[in-house]
């Protein structure tokens, strides 16, 4: 894996994200000599539910029509 300074990744940033994406290989971006985040190639396509980690949440009914009736009350 290859590691990159933060300041040098900053000013950089849009080349080394094709880099990564044409050589598959992870990036690694230190910060103050300490591994802070990785880049990693974008290995899948859009997730098949709405709810993106969520696919066994189902929606029933309306969720944008307003109740019928007052879910709180302010005394």
């Amino acid at each position: 894996m290859q590691t990159i300074q933060a300041s040098e990744f900053k000013a950089r940033c849009l080349a080394l994200m094709d880099e990564v994406a044409r050589s598959g290989e992870v990036l690694v971006v230190t910060k103050n000599g300490r591994p802070v985040a990785e880049l990693h190639p974008y290995s899948g396509g859009r997730a098949a539910s709405p709810f993106g980690l969520h696919p066994k949440v189902e929606i029933h009914g309306d969720i944008v029509e307003p109740l019928d009736e007052p879910w709180m009350v302010l005394e």
